[in-house]
């Protein structure tokens, strides 16, 4: 299994400025795993989840279609689309996937990505083994449309087992797909999602632990309730492979506020981010109205 080699030769003082370590140059690498080496300015493209119109793309009276999604992406002036797995139809065929990468393209769109569901935090045995047979499968299908990453979920420590032994769990899955991600060209993006993902410490944890180069973050700006999301933010940002962004924030004891986008922005030049900014609506909104407003606010704070 390959070993992380970009990541190891990114610059110590751009994690430093990532995390506001003082004085850490002199003390040695943060983790066993630096951050993600990419050259060049900052480059943000925007994209949306699929996950953000549920609603309508999933349930016996769902009313949009895949293909709906795109053209409503595209209409939105999106650099790219991400695939939520849930919304496909079964079975999968080859024959969709490529109609779906085709009409991307030709609408002038990326896949950015797909979507999994899943739990990791699973002791060897044949329920791990199916989590990880799904995962391998659908890294395949995101090959074939093209999709550079894949979002997959941690979970949640069964009761009686600690964070530090499900975690290792974990380790182990994103290892064992790892070989799969490596083949058909597609990250495993894992999200800060709850459970053992719940804080910037914890998913960054499992992160550095994982032995692949076809392993990172899928930072999602809504999922950190801690006292400071935004400081959460920014100590994971600099291993982000993809990145969701939420309308809203949640600290911890606080009150559910409007996310600040120019400052998730801010956030994410300061490490050097090169890649995609995708909305996941979670809002009280209807997304037929609310989406297209969240896109806007988010074009303003790339521009």
């Amino acid at each position: 299994m390959a070993k992380t080699t970009d990541r190891r030769s990114f610059l110590r003082d751009t994690a430093l400025l990532a995390t506001g370590a003082a004085g850490a140059m002199a003390a040695g690498p943060v983790g066993a795993i630096e951050p993600i080496s990419r050259q060049g300015q900052p480059r943000i493209k925007l994209s949306c989840c699929a996950y953000s119109y549920r609603k309508y793309l999933s349930g016996a009276d769902a009313t949009m279609t895949l293909d709906d999604f795109i053209e409503k992406c595209a209409a939105m002036g999106l650099d790219g689309v991400e695939l939520t797995s849930y919304y496909f139809p079964k079975p999968v065929t080859p024959e969709y996937l490529n109609h779906l990468k085709r009409k991307a393209f030709l609408l002038g769109m990326d896949v950015s990505g797909t979507a999994l569901g899943n739990n990791y935090c699973k002791p060897p045995g044949p329920e791990r083994d199916r989590q990880i047979a799904n995962t391998r499968q659908w890294v395949e299908y995101g090959g074939a449309m093209g999709a550079p990453c894949m979002r997959v979920f941690a979970g949640r420590a069964p009761e009686g087992v600690s964070d530090d032994q499900a975690r290792q769990w974990v380790v182990e899955c994103l290892e064992e797909c790892s070989e799969a991600a490596a083949k058909h060209g597609v990250v495993l993006a894992l999200e800060n999602h709850g459970g053992v993902t719940a804080t910037a410490d914890g998913v960054l944890d499992i992160i550095k632990a994982v032995k692949s180069d076809w392993c990172g973050l899928n930072l999602d700006t809504g999922n950190f309730r801690t006292e400071d999301p935004y400081a959460d933010i920014a100590k994971a940002a600099p291993y982000a492979v993809t990145t969701h962004v939420k309308t809203e924030v949640s600290p911890k004891g606080g009150q559910r506020a409007e996310a600040d986008f120019k400052r998730i922005v801010e956030i994410l030049r300061g490490v050097n981010y090169r890649g995609y900014l995708s909305l996941e609506y979670e809002a009280k909104e209807d997304p037929v109205t609310g989406v297209p407003k969240a896109i806007e606010r988010m074009q303003e704070a790339v521009s």
